[in-house]
């Protein structure tokens, strides 16, 4: 009850704080950066409350900056067709293959085989797993899939002959389910398409500034930063917040076996799929080299995303069911997040034309801010915490371009203050709603808020370091 209240405070409160400013008119702003404001605030009001659905709220652009007289309907639209649009729908594309076989389930237990029993070992594989995975498929997946085999392991330990305390096993479980957590939302740092947030600012660098940052560039600086998050989670966890003083936990390595003959041998239409799977990341990564020594080619990274998406559709499976994707499977596909990011650069877009961006930055140099490195660390700060309590991408669609400005206004590129903080957007651990991998595992009734808290305010404090650090070292 009380949430639907908020919902519908935010739904009616949004537009009336929207006309309400309207009829303001500061002298700091012109008339069409006042109106792109006004639309920020109602946009950020139902995204917020969640008035809307988030996709829904991220519909408005096509009518407002019309109605705002910011843009035309097709420069308003323009944005929801972006290249990069196109190249998430392929990574949907191939993790709803890996998903729709098994693929994603054999490798997550064969990475978890090699780790070991002993409980620490376990708790270190299920968290490689969870992050590797997650860098190709949706956080969300990786934890929903990961969970119930988690739990399985959660119950060996209720077996006498396990010797293990009350508060040790306690601990083991907390470890081990904030540990899938935390990974799941670490890993998609890894890769451009690992996590809404890299795509939007990825898009926003590209169309307002003209930076593309292929598949590859990203990795040289996301996957760094994603081991040494997931390393110390994991050192963090298993050390100093909930040490389990555990060895072998006995039957682990059965149940692990057992998962691994229900999946039985690699079929067919898992080998097709893991084929096109490892092509599509060596030409992601090897993009650049066979540019150069291919320019007809004309190879992009979203060309290749798309490539790879029909190549599933019309690739035959191997056995009797046809092709390896039908598109009625797309209907797991989140077609909100695509919608995301067109308003999301629409949004950008409006920023930039009426100059409310470098309105912005100049604002913002004006405050005197000091070094690079503490700006850099407060903003990672801030969008850190802001994405506690609302849409990481809903944070990078309005703060980026902020950042970005404040960058070039201190005569830096606009990827110095950028990556940072969609990077710091993909790092909150202290709340169940933050993340839907933080509410999956709460969900299953064994963490308290107060330990998710605990746990996740010294990591939000040390993502917010190592970002800081990361950024001012490697960019």
């Amino acid at each position: 009850m009380k949430s639907m209240n908020i919902k519908t405070i935010g739904l009616y409160g949004g537009p009336l704080l929207f006309l309400l400013l309207m009829m303001a008119s500061p002298q700091s702003l012109n008339t069409d950066q006042w109106r792109v404001v006004c639309l920020v605030v109602l946009m950020l009001t139902w995204w917020i409350t969640e008035a809307a659905p988030i996709p829904v709220t991220a519909l408005l652009p096509i009518i407002m900056l019309p109605a705002l007289g910011v843009f035309s309907l097709k420069e308003s639209t323009a944005p929801y067709g972006s290249d990069i649009v196109f190249l998430f729908f392929g990574g949907f594309v191939i993790a709803i293959a890996l998903e729709k076989w098994g693929l994603h389930r054999r490798i997550a237990m064969n990475i978890v085989k090699r780790t070991g029993t002993k409980a620490d070992h376990i708790i270190f594989g299920f968290m490689l797993a969870t992050g590797a995975l997650s860098m190709w498929i949706s956080n969300t997946a990786c934890a929903v899939m990961m969970l119930p085999m988690a739990l399985s392991v959660i119950k060996l330990l209720q077996d006498p002959a396990i010797d293990a305390g009350a508060k040790s096993r306690k601990n083991f479980s907390l470890a081990l389910l904030l540990g899938i957590a935390y990974a799941a939302n670490a890993g998609g740092i890894g890769t451009l398409i690992g996590t809404p947030p890299n795509l939007v600012m990825a898009g926003f660098l590209k169309e307002q500034y003209g930076i593309e940052i292929s598949f590859w560039e990203w990795m040289k600086i996301g996957l760094p930063f994603a081991a040494v998050l997931l390393a110390m989670t994991y050192f963090l966890l298993v050390k100093w917040l909930f040490p389990n003083r555990m060895k072998e936990i006995k039957g682990a390595s059965n149940l692990i076996d057992s998962e691994l003959k229900s999946l039985g041998k690699m079929q067919e239409p898992e080998r097709r799929v893991l084929i096109i799977f490892v092509m599509t990341a060596l030409l992601w990564t090897f993009r650049a080299f066979l540019e150069s020594q291919m320019p007809f080619l004309a190879l992009s990274d979203t060309g290749i995303a798309v490539f790879a998406a029909i190549l599933l559709f019309v690739g035959p499976s191997g056995n009797k069911s046809g092709k390896l994707l039908q598109w009625d499977d797309t209907k797991s596909l989140p077609w909100g997040i695509l919608l995301l990011f067109g308003g999301g650069l629409a949004l950008a877009a409006s920023f930039q034309e009426v100059g409310l961006v470098s309105k912005i930055g100049e604002w913002v140099v004006s405050l005197d801010p000091g070094t690079g490195f503490g700006l850099m660390l407060l903003l990672a700060l801030v969008s850190l915490f802001m994405t506690e309590v609302m849409s990481n991408v809903a944070l990078t669609t309005i703060f980026v371009p902020v950042v970005a400005a404040i960058g070039v206004s201190m005569g830096l590129s606009p990827v110095y203050f950028a990556i940072p903080v969609t990077i710091a957007s993909s790092c909150a651990y202290m709340l169940p709603m933050a993340t839907p991998p933080n509410a999956i595992v709460f969900a299953s009734g064994e963490i308290k808020i107060a330990d998710m808290a605990r746990a996740g305010f010294l990591l939000n404090l040390i993502a917010a370091g190592l970002i800081a650090l990361l950024a001012w070292v490697m960019l």
